[in-house]
């Protein structure tokens, strides 16, 4: 997909360890008896010493996720990249209810931020959306995520650490759901998208009675939009495959911009022209803006 790792001449030698604190830098480790080296299929590096899972994970062996409300202890991330010619697309809507203490909503952002800890996941963000477009749903934020396969998706979603997430920060406040999956192939650039890139999600929902050749058609238009507008870093698009929060809708695409001045200067004409030649198969669209926010500099509030 564009994107590659080299490892050092000497994994033994030096050992990297990535913060998620964007303001340090990467830092050079000699070895000890601890230091521990894990390959996973020559896909994801994760580089990590007993002593630090336990210290930095959010995930640790007996992490209370109370302590998102308190600690400041900084968060390590693994390095985590694929090399796949396809991703799995993961994108829950929430609607959080009116009047909702601020320090609740951020305990739920920071909850589900730390789930990028998960082995599973090779990219994570959350946050608000900045705005919404063409639907009655109001919904308030976004989480996105990537996986190398369904399995893992599957694996996430089951973990105790996410169910543990859901149940604590994200339904007491959380007026409505809504989750699309699909298969993302052939994408140019990095999984893990950087901090400030927008986004522009886009989820419809075909006719009733219309089936795959429509749908087809449908992504075939998606599937061009890339080369009309070079202002896109990247598209992804495809069939959702988990269709029982989806609210009808089985097709979704997300558009990658380098920052929300070029997803605002984007030929909203050119758009139009594009939207019209799908516009009679469609029975519903719902489009939303979202802006990656900065890395977590820490757990607490």
């Amino acid at each position: 997909m564009g994107f590659s790792h080299k490892s050092s001449t000497s994994p033994i030698t030096n050992i990297a360890v990535t913060l998620k604190r964007p303001h340090l830098k990467l830092t050079a480790l000699r070895p000890t008896k601890a230091s521990m080296i894990c390959v996973r299929s020559c896909t994801r590096l994760h580089f990590l010493s007993p002593s630090k899972l336990d210290s930095f994970s959010p995930i640790s062996r007996n992490f209370n996720f109370n302590h998102l409300r308190s600690s400041s202890s900084p968060s390590i991330s693994p390095i985590k990249m694929s090399t796949k010619s396809q991703i799995i697309e993961h994108i829950v809507l929430l609607k959080v209810k009116p009047d909702t203490d601020l320090s609740k909503i951020a305990s739920m952002i920071n909850g589900l931020n730390s789930l990028i800890s998960l082995d599973q996941v090779v990219h994570l963000s959350v946050g608000a959306l900045h705005r919404t477009r063409s639907s009655s749903l109001t919904f308030t934020h976004m989480l996105h995520s990537r996986y190398d396969s369904k399995e893992d998706l599957n694996a996430y979603s089951a973990h105790p650490a996410h169910v543990s997430v859901v149940t604590e920060f994200v339904k007491p406040i959380a007026e409505d759901i809504m989750a699309v999956d699909w298969i993302g192939s052939d994408l140019s650039g990095p999984v893990a998208l950087p901090p400030g890139s927008a986004m522009r999600v886009t989820f419809l929902k075909v006719k009733q009675g219309l089936g795959d050749k429509e749908s087809d058609e449908v992504l075939g238009v998606i599937g061009g939009i890339k080369d009309k507008f070079p202002v896109i870093d990247q598209i992804s698009f495809g069939k959702n495959f988990s269709p029982d929060r989806a609210k009808g809708y089985s097709i979704a695409s997300l558009a990658v911009f380098p920052g929300l001045s070029e997803l605002d200067g984007l030929n909203s004409e050119a758009a139009e022209l594009e939207k019209e030649k799908a516009r009679d198969m469609l029975e519903s669209v719902l489009v939303l803006d979202y802006v990656i926010p900065p890395q977590p500099q820490s757990a607490s509030l």
